[in-house]
């Protein structure tokens, strides 16, 4: 009688968690060990075969209490099915005024689910190729931040409208 219960409870669990992410059509992490290079894409692939409904996408970040800065400046490069790539030079609050991260998370660690694009359009049918590299820089200073401490994974997520 017990395990029947838990076969049950398991089932009940299973069915909860797959239908309560059902805008999901592409969600992808590559883990940055806490330090995100500016030499270091980020690509994310996937076949896309509607090009007639509305998806949203979005830069998922995880980041943690080295991260230094207020602000996160990216660079998303949108391999298309016949070559044609589009760019967006991106940029996001990461800190409250205090300096406190922004983002969910309980621990020192959150997670931002950055908007990338709205009411999206697939123009074709085939294989995309997403890529993301950091585009951040010290006040004052030309060149680029070498390496940016303090993000742990970077993430790319479709939705469904």
């Amino acid at each position: 009688m017990h395990l029947k219960i838990s076969k049950v409870f398991f089932l009940i669990l299973v069915v909860f968690f797959v239908s309560c992410d059902e805008k999901r059509y592409f969600d992808d992490y590559k883990n940055l060990d806490g330090k995100w290079s500016n030499k270091e894409d980020i690509s994310f692939s996937f076949e896309q075969n509607d090009s007639i409904n509305l998806y949203n996408m979005f830069v998922n970040i995880r980041n943690n209490n080295d991260y230094p800065f207020n602000n996160l400046f990216l660079i998303v490069k949108m391999n298309q099915p016949d070559n044609v790539i589009k760019i967006d030079t991106l940029q996001y609050e990461m800190t409250k005024p205090d300096g406190t991260l922004l983002g969910e998370g309980i621990t020192d660690t959150k997670h931002n689910k950055l908007w990338y694009k709205e009411n999206y359009k697939f123009p074709l049918k085939g294989k995309y190729t997403v890529t993301v590299e950091q585009a951040n820089r010290e006040s004052g200073k030309i060149n680029g931040t070498d390496v940016l401490e303090g993000v742990t994974e970077v993430g790319f997520r479709i939705e469904k409208k």
